[in-house]
């Protein structure tokens, strides 16, 4: 029986090495967010996925969100939580605390999983040397920011745990939508893919059948879908983001479900294929 269950497991290391191969010496940037992020098991599982991504030779380059932690916070703090078109309006004390909350407890706690687990990693957000450079993108918005550039040097020495804060020309950290910058960062490197972990399987035809998932669509697909109402309403800003990271120069982009375990192993390793991958 030992020596059945070890023979599964080399067969299953073997199919593996082709996928490895693709991926190796090349970035892969993680979207990360949803239940996954306060699941401890699923977060857990999430930080294995990505260091053995970085054992085996892939540049994993892990950005997340952390709404629901900021809602919680300025509920606690009794500051009242806007938005606009999906985006937090953001005044100077609502950045404090998303400051505070992304680039504090949520990415450290993220790092302190990957050293436990025996990972490299460095937390950052985009004030740090300069990484995510913006302005405002509003007024009416506060301090929302909309990304100029995006300094690539500082990420490559270590696994990067990204936090979606950016900064001005005057030095002040702006509010960034995570989607947006995880998109940003994916292009500037010209990276190999970017996978989205949401709470969603990816795009459906019926949004209604679980079982209708769409597996695979190129940037033209994506349109026509979307002009005949079958990609609609919350989806749009979601698929938006991954058209624009392939005409950004992202080769492949992934929406995958977050809370299924192991998920970005299963999407990028093997042919299984769980999510909706969208190329050119």
């Amino acid at each position: 029986m030992n020596q059945a269950t070890n023979a599964v497991r080399a067969e299953i290391l073997t199919q593996a090495i082709p996928y490895i191969k693709e991926y190796a010496g090349k970035y892969v940037v993680a979207k990360y967010g949803g239940n996954a992020m306060t699941d401890p098991e699923l977060k857990k599982s999430v930080m294995q996925d990505i260091l053995l991504l970085r054992l085996v030779g892939v540049n994993v380059i892990l950005f997340h969100g952390g709404g629901p932690d900021i809602n919680h916070m300025l509920d606690a703090l009794h500051i009242e939580s806007h938005f606009v078109n999906g985006l937090r309006v953001t005044n100077e004390d609502t950045m404090e605390v998303v400051q505070m909350v992304l680039a504090g407890k949520i990415n450290k706690g993220l790092v302190a999983e990957l050293t436990a687990l025996g990972g490299k990693a460095a937390g950052l957000c985009g004030i740090d040397g300069n990484l995510i450079h913006v302005h405002t993108k509003d007024p009416a918005l506060g301090l929302v920011g909309e990304i100029d550039a995006v300094n690539k040097g500082i990420i490559d020495n270590f696994l990067p745990v990204i936090s979606s804060v950016g900064i001005d020309d005057k030095g002040q950290p702006h509010n960034i939508n995570a989607d947006t910058a995880a998109t940003e960062i994916a292009a500037a490197l010209n990276a190999e893919c970017l996978v989205f972990m949401s709470n969603i399987d990816g795009v459906l035809k019926d949004k209604d059948n679980p079982c209708s998932l769409i597996k695979s669509l190129t940037v033209e697909e994506t349109e026509a879908l979307k002009k005949d109402g079958t990609i609609a309403g919350g989806m749009i800003p979601k698929v938006d983001g991954c058209t624009d990271a392939i005409k950004g120069g992202v080769k492949k982009v992934f929406i995958i479900n977050g809370e299924i375990p192991h998920a970005l192993l299963i999407e990028l390793l093997t042919d299984e294929g769980l999510g909706t991958m969208f190329s050119a």
